[in-house]
């Protein structure tokens, strides 16, 4: 049996990583330099994490924290 290269992550995983919804998920995952998928099942398409990250990392802005406090002045 070959050896994984690493955890894999599916499309709910993935949009959960990029904190989008399903349909803007899609359309990242459908960019050409977006990584190939590791193997496409039945069920759908698993992708390498360490991939993944790596692109999130290069091509995703990050996004500026969430405050709970933002009436108050700063």
């Amino acid at each position: 049996m070959a050896k994984l290269p690493g955890p894999l992550v599916g499309p709910a995983e993935i949009q959960a990583m990029l904190g989008v919804g399903r349909s803007r998920a899609r359309q990242i995952i459908n960019q050409r330099n977006f990584p190939e998928p590791y193997q496409t099942l039945i069920g759908g398409s698993v992708w390498v994490r360490a991939e993944v990250e790596a692109w999130i990392k290069k091509h995703r802005q990050p996004r500026p924290p969430v405050s709970d406090d933002e009436d108050e002045p700063g």
